[in-house]
């Protein structure tokens, strides 16, 4: 199977990534296929669907349609998961269309919990985490959520949406979410000592624990943070903490290479990786992918991941 011809063959979300992080292709042609986002396939889609008062689906976490009185159940169609998405198809923060989005989201968007502004935060730290990653993408001023962080950092160094006080244990999903959003602030507004801090804290909470493992007895924390899955919402699986060492620790860690290699092992003979967990809720549409079948998005990621890992060049075209 061609299967950088496959990856090639899907939306511009994906195309442009392929072209830059697998290819090495013409900076000018990765550019142009990234100005595809904010018009054409799943991420013109999207910025269509934004209402004229900035809020998706009519909420800013949960849809207006969703229930309260109801038991909690989950739906990504809201503004802060759809946020989250257009930052993964790179959706450029410079495009008219990406200034607009935002700045109706500045200017309307306001938490269910604490009805304060979409980029001030509110309580849970995965929510945070997402919510600054967001920001930060799109040059948004999120140091409020910033400082909501760090003043609820726990002592294991990671973070806990259910954590009452410091002594709490960490969870990996809260924490993957929290780093992922400081990184993404340093590297939109440069070096901070506390921000740093916190931020490689948390990588060693995870590393610590081999990426999916528990501390005191070495076993496997959750049978899910085995399974890949895409889009990634608020969840943790090896993939997506790979993917943020990739970045975070470009020097490589040896304490990544037992999940590199339960990530290897999962390359199908014909090339590609599979859609193995899907988180369930309301969507506005799916992104080419079903539970069982193969990912486009889950095969670019792993690549690149195994890209950084093994020093590999760029992945060349069959016949080329």
């Amino acid at each position: 199977m061609d299967v950088l011809g496959w990856l090639l063959d899907s939306d511009p979300a994906i195309r442009w990534q392929v072209m830059q992080d697998l290819m090495d292709a013409p900076a000018d042609e990765v550019q142009a296929e990234r100005a595809r986002v904010s018009t054409d396939g799943w991420g013109g889609r999207l910025l269509s669907m934004q209402g004229a008062d900035g809020q998706w689906d009519g909420g800013t976490y949960r849809p207006a349609w969703a229930d309260d009185s109801k038991p909690f159940f989950d739906a990504w169609t809201a503004t802060h998961f759809v946020l989250q998405s257009l930052r993964e198809f790179g959706l450029d923060p410079r495009s008219e269309q990406a200034r607009r989005a935002v700045g109706l989201v500045r200017e309307n968007a306001r938490w269910d919990y604490n009805g304060e502004p979409y980029f001030d935060g509110e309580a849970e730290p995965c929510i945070n985490g997402i919510a600054l990653a967001s920001g930060a993408y799109f040059g948004e001023d999120a140091a409020r959520i910033v400082e909501r962080l760090l003043a609820v950092h726990l002592r294991d160094g990671g973070w806990n949406c259910w954590a009452e006080d410091g002594n709490a244990v960490s969870s990996f999903h809260s924490t993957i979410c929290s780093i992922e959003g400081l990184l993404e602030w340093e590297r939109a507004r440069g070096g901070d000592a506390a921000v740093a801090d916190a931020r490689r804290a948390g990588e060693e909470y995870l590393l610590e624990r081999a990426l999916f493992r528990r501390r005191s007895t070495g076993e496997v924390a959750d049978p899910r943070f085995l399974m890949l899955s895409d889009p990634m919402r608020w969840f943790y699986d090896i993939l997506r903490g790979l993917d943020h060492f990739r970045i975070a620790r470009p020097e490589r860690d040896d304490r990544c290479a037992e999940a590199i290699e339960v990530l290897r092992a999962k390359q199908r003979p014909q090339g590609y990786w599979m859609l193995e967990n899907t988180h369930a809720g309301a969507t506005h549409f799916d992104f080419d992918q079903a539970e069982g079948f193969p990912s486009r998005w889950i095969t670019l990621r792993a690549l690149r991941v195994l890209r950084w890992w093994d020093g590999s060049g760029p992945i060349r075209a069959a016949g080329a």
